[in-house]
């Protein structure tokens, strides 16, 4: 049986859905792009994360927006929208967010705390930038 913290799921073109391969790394998301490239900006990778500190840079979708659901514990997102504006939400259990396309987003978490999320990630063209 897949588990997402292990292994991620891809929701592609015409409502397909699959499971990935052992998440092992930053390397693994080269291969998902290579072996998912059809779907364009239509994909979409769903995974799991927990994590007990803060992120130490930002990232950005620039085809998609990402939703970013809480399940566990809690986090704060730092959002720097396209429009130059910003916003901070704090997520709970059952709460989500989403980043609009183009939005640069971050993440805190309180020490000793750990957050799990569940993302769907417009993956084509992400890109990152030191915090």
């Amino acid at each position: 049986m897949p588990h997402l913290p292990t292994n991620p799921a891809h929701l592609g073109r015409a409502a397909s859905a699959s499971v990935e391969p052992d998440f092992t790394g930053p390397d693994w998301f080269e291969a998902y792009a290579a072996r998912h490239a059809a779907d364009g900006q239509e994909g979409r990778l769903v995974s799991q994360f927990a994590f007990s500190e803060s992120w130490d840079s930002w990232e950005m979708h620039p085809h998609g927006a990402e939703l970013v659901i809480c399940t566990q514990g809690a986090c704060t997102l730092h959002q720097e929208h396209a429009d130059g504006s910003t916003e901070t939400v704090t997520l709970a259990p059952g709460d989500y967010a989403i980043n609009p396309p183009g939005t640069w987003h971050t993440a805190d978490v309180a020490r000793g705390e750990t957050c799990t999320a569940i993302f769907i990630t417009p993956g084509l063209g992400t890109t990152h930038r030191p915090r």
